[in-house]
């Protein structure tokens, strides 16, 4: 992976990636060596977006040259089921009686119970946010069932709709138009202005679905 990094205005650096699967790997990497927003010197953001990566810094405590220097010593990774040294997944719990579980189940040729298995059966990372707040873009660990959208966007999907598109699983933090494909639905707000940050997976937290009518 080679960087293409440019300065975005006075106090910030633009890293520019060939996939959305780059972009997630070097924020992988990028938290595992301690220089994430929170911690890096000077840097006080960092926003994701499906091919880039913008870096917002205090010009009074660095500068671009050095923002950049520090990025050249990120080692992308691979983020991971669960690596022991990130913190553990947000479990979110989904009863999985979505609208089109049984047309997903009919493009990808699996069972509702495959489906289900599929769904749960793997670490979820928020790649970037957009569309609406709280709106997370979710990449799996596992393949891929790059789905296609409706054909027809429906004019309400209630909150808490848990749906996928392309490569994509989201849950929609309230009521809106969408055409994804629903596949269930939870009962854990996405986004609250009585949480610190209110989006309850910004770009980098990682989610895990469970099936709450799951056996104990």
């Amino acid at each position: 992976m080679s960087l293409d990094l440019r300065s975005a205005g006075t106090s910030a650096v633009l890293a520019t990636f060939d996939s959305l699967a780059e972009v997630v790997a070097f924020r992988a990497g990028l938290a595992g060596t301690g220089t994430d927003a929170a911690t890096g010197a000077g840097v006080t953001e960092v926003v994701s977006g499906a091919r880039t990566l913008l870096f917002r810094f205090d010009p009074d405590v660095t500068d671009a040259g050095r923002v950049r220097s520090l990025l050249s010593e990120v080692r992308p990774s691979r983020p991971a089921d669960d690596d022991g040294q990130q913190r553990a997944p947000v479990v979110v719990p989904v009863t999985y009686d979505g609208a089109d579980l049984d047309a997903v189940g009919a493009l990808t040729g699996m069972s509702r119970d495959d489906l289900v298995g599929w769904h749960t059966g793997q670490v979820w990372t928020s790649a970037f946010c957009g569309f609406a707040p709280g709106f997370s873009y979710l990449t799996g660990t596992a393949p891929s069932l790059d789905l296609p959208r409706r054909d027809t966007s429906r004019t309400a999907v209630p909150s808490g709709a848990v749906a996928l598109a392309g490569e994509f699983s989201a849950v929609y933090p309230r009521t809106s138009p969408g055409g994804w494909q629903l596949i269930g639905r939870t009962d854990v707000p996405m986004w609250s202005l009585d949480r610190t940050p209110p989006a309850l997976a910004p770009a980098g937290v990682r989610l895990r679905f469970v099936d709450a009518e799951a056996p104990s």
